[in-house]
């Protein structure tokens, strides 16, 4: 094993912060793991150290689907444009399809594509409800991969099994959460058990001996790549890619949570603490906020499949906006998740809240 440093610790987290639960009790109950971000010094690469695997295993009750939202879709259509500079015409394999929406999507838009993973739920003749494997027998010019590397314990293998899988090469789309991003942001919400692994784009221009384009979208909350296949390497970490993390990294726990117990009562009102974002950023918000004896009110999705069902560890209901609209005070505190989707959200709230966007440091 390689030495590592640790940077960041962590206990007791949910280990699906997108698992939905039926009753409150059941949600506390969770599964619960430690985080221990480390780096290790030969490789550069940053992961969860206590990870353990055997704890994952995903079902029905996972809900992850972001494309709800037009402001997401919006960020489908970007990455698809991207896409299609480097993959016009190409066969494509989508591996980890998830739910299968983006490859609906791609197919929408013309491209030839399969879809591989075991937890699909849907009928789409294009998706094989199995993992990657050299025994599916499929090759394609062109791998998809998003938001898959993350959950992933040993990041190069799992590429470099990809790679063996399609015939030793092909050009690959892969796209991750952005650890600069989090880091500049103090974005402690964006650290969670299901994400192994925290990428910036010098570990893949380190990973791969040829990256055809790198960036970052969704407003900088993620990287991208697109690198050969063929030139996948195990990376050796150099003088720049020594890492420390924000030494107020997490100062503003306690700052939002003093903001909640001081505007319990303003001006002889009930004002209320709603979260706006039901997903893994407010999973761990309101955690934190529990841990620092600050009460929140509300848990706002605007998914469906998470409304009336409760988040892990802290065993909060999830609301759907009309919901709340219907009992929260108007000027009540918006905690809002992710600041991509503010002005949908004021405009869904008839902009009569107070908005704090967490991910810009509104305080």
């Amino acid at each position: 094993m390689n030495a590592c440093r640790e940077l960041y610790r962590s206990e007791q987290l949910p280990v699906f912060q997108n698992r939905m639960f039926l009753s409150p009790d059941e949600a506390r109950n969770c599964i619960k793991g430690d985080v221990v971000l480390v780096q290790d010094m030969e490789t550069g690469l940053i992961f969860n150290q206590a990870f353990k695997p055997e704890l994952m295993q995903y079902d029905a009750d996972y809900q992850n689907e972001q494309a709800v939202s037009p402001i997401f879709r919006e960020h489908l259509n970007e990455i698809t444009g991207i896409i299609k500079n480097h993959f016009h015409n190409h066969k494509l394999i989508e591996v980890g399809c998830g739910k299968g929406f983006f490859l609906e999507h791609l197919l929408a838009q013309g491209f030839e594509v399969t879809g591989l993973d075991p937890t699909y739920e849907g009928s789409n003749p294009n998706v094989i409800k199995e993992y990657f494997s050299p025994e599916v027998g499929l090759r394609a010019n062109g791998i998809i991969l998003r938001h898959v590397l993350e959950h992933v314990q040993d990041p190069v293998a799992f590429l470099s099994h990809i790679r063996d899988s399609n015939g030793g090469g092909g050009k690959i789309y892969i796209e991750v959460p952005c650890f600069d991003w989090i880091c500049k942001r103090r974005a402690w919400f964006d650290i969670f058990y299901e994400h192994v692994n925290y990428f910036r784009i010098s570990d893949f221009r380190r990973i791969f001996g040829r990256v055809y384009e790198s960036g970052h979208t969704f407003g900088g909350q993620y990287l991208y790549v697109i690198a050969d296949l063929s030139t996948i390497r195990k990376p050796k970490a150099d003088g720049s890619d020594h890492f420390d993390f924000p030494p107020d990294f997490v100062n503003a726990v306690d700052r939002y949570a003093c903001l909640i117990k001081e505007q319990r009562v303003e001006h002889g009102r009930q004002h209320h603490s709603i979260i706006w974002g039901g997903a893994s950023k407010g999973v761990i918000f309101a955690l934190f906020m529990q841990r620092a004896g600050a009460q929140v009110d509300f848990v706002v999705d605007i998914n469906p499949a998470k409304q009336g069902k409760y988040l892990a560890a802290t065993g909060l209901k999830v609301f759907s906006p009309e919901e709340m609209l219907s009992q929260a005070e108007p000027g009540s505190n918006i905690f809002v998740m992710n600041g991509n989707y503010l002005l949908e959200i004021r405009e869904s709230t008839h902009n009569q809240f107070n908005y704090l966007t967490v991910d810009h440091e509104s305080i």
